[in-house]
């Protein structure tokens, strides 16, 4: 299972910049993977570990922009397709067939 997070949050200010910054670092330290600007994934080990995260999430939220987020499986993630540009290294190195989760 993957958690995605898209995001949209402004810049304008240094205190925006600076929230975006901390959230960014959040998420990166959390273990997601930036898949484009502004759109981390993170692999799940099932529904407690969805609960978890978003529980983390929401208590790193900054005070304004927009966020979503949206749980698929490995086999819908799989089923993504690139029309333009490169697959990512982790994505080359490693597909839902060859994932041992631990």
């Amino acid at each position: 299972m993957r958690l995605l997070v898209f995001f949209d949050l402004p810049v304008v200010s240094k205190a925006d910049r600076r929230a975006y910054t901390l959230f960014r670092r959040f998420l990166l330290n959390d273990g997601y993977d930036m898949l484009q600007f502004s759109v981390y994934g993170r692999i799940l080990n099932g529904s407690d570990a969805e609960k978890k995260h978003m529980q983390r999430l929401v208590d790193n939220l900054p005070e304004s922009g927009s966020i979503r987020v949206l749980s698929v499986t490995e086999k819908q993630f799989a089923s993504m397709k690139i029309l333009v540009g490169m697959p990512l290294f982790q994505e080359k190195k490693v597909n839902a067939a060859q994932m041992l989760l631990f």
